[in-house]
């Protein structure tokens, strides 16, 4: 087995997007390379409901997939395929925009005045582009948990682990998708294939991601301190990219930690990306914008 070395650790970023919801964006709209076949993260908590409920009025999208994982307060949402509800605390809305819709996603808040939740955007393969759309919702009571021994609870949004599988089915991405919590100053390994892309987003406590395979190596003359990597400290919107390996390993802090640890397939393929639309080609993307201003852009 081989622990997963850390390419990267930053912060998510503020932005602001859809109507005026102030967010904070892990990744995205950049070079997608080391993410593929995701796109981008936002991380939407927030307590303060002039800063959300504007939402996200109606808008289109074309070539991706969206997950919408809520942890507090509720979204209401409606689509050109006549989809309507709300999901919230602990329900999973899976979009799969494929070769166009327009929807809407109105955040209300809990009694607390608190919206939190992540949206994910997993990319199409090409040959998928212009697939029929489709829409998954997901409640709470059927998102599998699966606990160890040592107080470690995984929530399985979609994926397997730890033989358990996620109720959310055919994406193309085939991704995993886990929200996991470790107890207090535990150290735990989580399995990771080895062929995938991965991260992890930290959203509640801290603690400390391995960096390397084996015990740290003694500096010789050749190697100094600064080429000696330590682990990295990961704490409240926390994004850890991670290279290749089967595994990583966690040691949780004074509070626990919990996080999303997503990972996916690569598509290895071109990107053209504006705004809601994300195509193979800057034509394909000129096209999607023409029928949208020809209305023809819904099949």
């Amino acid at each position: 087995m081989s622990l997963r070395p850390i390419k990267r650790l930053s912060q998510a970023k503020p932005t602001i997007e859809g109507a005026g919801v102030h967010l904070r964006r892990a990744f995205g709209f950049g070079n997608t390379t080391e993410f593929d076949p995701f796109l981008l993260l936002d991380d939407f908590r927030n307590d303060v409901p002039e800063d959300y409920l504007a939402g996200f009025p109606w808008h289109p999208h074309r070539g991706i997939e969206t997950v919408t994982y809520v942890l507090a307060g509720t979204v209401e949402h409606g689509d050109s395929m006549g989809n309507h509800g709300a999901i919230a605390a602990g329900d999973v809305q899976w979009m799969t925009a494929g070769r166009g819709i327009i929807h809407q996603e109105m955040p209300k808040g809990d009694p607390e005045g608190r919206m939190h939740g992540f949206q994910l955007w997993a990319n199409l393969p090409s040959a998928l582009k212009m697939t029929a759309p489709r829409y998954q919702e997901v409640k709470a009571a059927d998102v599998p948990l699966v606990k160890d021994d040592d107080g470690t609870a995984v929530r399985i949004v979609c994926g397997s682990f730890w033989g358990k599988t996620g109720p959310v089915q055919g994406i193309a991405a085939d991704p995993t998708y886990l929200d996991v919590s470790v107890p207090p100053r535990r150290r735990r390994t989580l399995p990771v294939e080895t062929t995938r892309h991965a991260f992890a987003y930290v959203f509640f406590g801290d603690g400390k991601f391995c960096n390397a395979s084996g015990p740290l190596a003694v500096p010789t003359e050749a190697v100094g301190w600064a080429d000696t990597k330590p682990p990295a400290e990961a704490a409240n919107r926390s994004l850890v990219l991670f290279d290749r390996g089967d595994e990583i390993e966690i040691h949780a802090g004074e509070d626990g930690i919990r996080f999303l640890l997503v990972s996916g397939k690569p598509l290895v393929e071109p990107v053209a990306w504006y705004g809601p639309i994300v195509m193979n080609t800057q034509e394909e993307l000129r096209l999607a914008f023409e029928e949208l201003e020809r209305g023809t852009f819904l099949k």
